[in-house]
């Protein structure tokens, strides 16, 4: 994605919502009322429309639980929480069948 493309996406913090429906737009400013609001998660609008309630409430719930602002910088997490678990058995034959170097077991 090029970072003009990326620039022209609307983006949204996926840990406010609206009361008509959707979703905030994204960051803080200084003004009083926004200093209570919680540190933002912000992903493009398309992204927030396709996630389900409990994504969106994972990806706020991991971003949340890190210190911000560490070494000045703001603290990443992925938007989906990785799921974990083994590459079946079917996957790695059919890797093998590609040729896609497969050595064995990973």
């Amino acid at each position: 994605m090029s970072l003009k493309k990326w620039f022209e996406q609307d983006w949204v913090d996926i840990g406010a919502k609206k009361k008509g429906g959707g979703f905030k737009k994204c960051g803080r400013s200084k003004l009083k009322s926004d200093r209570k609001r919680k540190y933002p998660k912000c992903v493009p609008a398309a992204k927030a429309a396709r996630m389900t309630e409990s994504q969106r409430r994972s990806a706020v719930k991991r971003k949340r639980s890190k210190p911000q602002g560490v070494g000045g910088k703001p603290t990443n997490v992925k938007t989906f929480a990785a799921t974990g678990g083994f590459i079946t058995d079917q996957r790695r034959a059919g890797a093998a069948q590609r040729g896609f170097g497969f050595k064995g077991i990973f």
